[in-house]
């Protein structure tokens, strides 16, 4: 089995406009789910045997070589065998947008560096611009409105398809290539050219509240993110309890969120899952904080590899879960690669949390139930904890 180990993939609706669920934002578009772990890290060919015992890579493939043939395109004809096959997670990649790909799950991304969301009606504002970015050097700012991108509107569109654009996914557009955004801010119009860079990713990030208390929220679970929680826990005031925020988290490594759950675990079963019918196990290691207040915040934008974090600690009653029911992304997806050169993500088989509840299609439900007011619910139940 390959190394680069994800839950997590888009179900693509037309060409560059993939999901957005790695990372849940206008940072990224088009994380995708891959194969579970093993000792070394192997190329999508490596996985090819596998997801063709799956029983519908052939198809897929048989329809890239098809489209080779007679002269059209590979991937559109990869992309309508996926969807006739009713695979809901699988997906197909150009040989660039994979590579864009992996490099992201390895904590960088081509882009503009702003987060955005899509207002009732219709309006996609502006909700974070990272400092340092072309969107920050540009001027950009909270609150002003996105009209259009390279003078394609964006009012009304899904959020998943304005990150497509502003990476220029259609045409596998690389770092340095100029992008032109139509904004709004208050009652004034403008236009502002910019050029994607290649940033990184702060996957982890730590701050405290009253009464000692740590909040870590995981925006992802990319390369280095285990670690870093797992740092963050060694850090945290000894007497305090922690907040682990998985709000958005639409997952990723799954290597990485096995090793978060290490943090809070001392060893023990951290999900099980199978590939074409052949049962694993995924375990923690041992030495992890079993002692300390907990409680994991969660929403519906929590998915995958975040999901199996979220089972895992509620089902070993590690900790609290306080918010929405999560997603229910359960599935797991292997890559193989296509003879163009693309790739295709398709689903081999399912995980489950250590009491083996199956996710996928259910998501998991919280223990205590909060859409608002969710960090002062989850200080209240600490409080709580401590206590006792």
């Amino acid at each position: 089995m390959s190394g680069r180990d994800l839950f997590c993939q888009p179900r693509r609706f037309g060409r560059g406009a993939a999901l957005t669920l790695v990372f849940a934002s206008v940072l990224v578009a088009g994380a995708a789910t891959g194969s579970l772990p093993g000792p070394d890290r192997k190329t999508p060919a490596d996985t090819a045997r596998s997801v063709t015992a799956a029983g519908h890579h052939e198809d897929v493939a048989d329809a890239a070589a098809e489209a080779m043939a007679t002269g059209q395109s590979p991937v559109e004809a990869a992309e309508r065998a996926v969807s006739r096959s009713g695979d809901r997670w699988g997906a197909v990649y150009s040989e660039g947008e994979y590579e864009e790909f992996e490099k992201a799950l390895d904590g960088a991304y081509t882009g503009v560096g702003l987060w955005a969301r899509r207002q009732r009606d219709g309006q996609v504002e502006v909700t974070k611009v990272r400092a340092g970015s072309p969107a920050a050097d540009a001027g950009i700012r909270v609150g002003d409105r996105l009209r259009s991108v390279d003078g394609a509107e964006v009012v009304g569109r899904p959020v998943t398809e304005v990150v497509s654009l502003l990476r220029g996914d259609a045409l596998d557009t690389p770092a340095g290539t100029p992008v032109k955004l139509g904004l709004e801010r208050g009652t004034r119009a403008f236009d502002l050219t910019l050029r994607r860079a290649r940033l990184s990713i702060d996957p982890v990030t730590v701050r405290e509240l009253a009464d000692g208390i740590t909040v870590i929220r995981i925006a992802s679970f990319t390369k280095g993110a285990g670690d870093a929680v797992r740092d963050a826990v060694r850090r945290a005031p000894a007497a305090g309890g922690i907040v682990l925020d998985l709000r958005g988290n639409a997952g990723g490594l799954v290597t990485e969120a096995v090793t978060a759950a290490s943090a809070f675990l001392d060893g023990g079963l951290v999900a099980t899952y199978d590939v074409d019918g052949d049962q694993r196990a995924l375990h923690a290691e041992t030495g992890g904080d079993t002692g300390r207040p907990l409680v994991a915040v969660v929403d519906g934008g929590t998915m995958s590899a975040a999901e199996l974090l979220t089972g895992a600690l509620q089902d070993r009653g590690r900790a609290v879960v306080v918010g929405t029911r999560t997603f229910g992304k359960g599935s797991v997806q292997m890559p193989s690669r296509l003879p163009d050169g693309s790739v295709a993500e398709l689903t081999v088989g399912h995980y489950r949390t250590p009491s083996g509840r199956a996710v996928d299609g259910r998501g998991i439900t919280p223990d205590l139930d909060a859409d608002r007011g969710v960090l002062e619910r989850a200080e209240t139940v600490l409080s709580g904890l401590g206590e006792s």
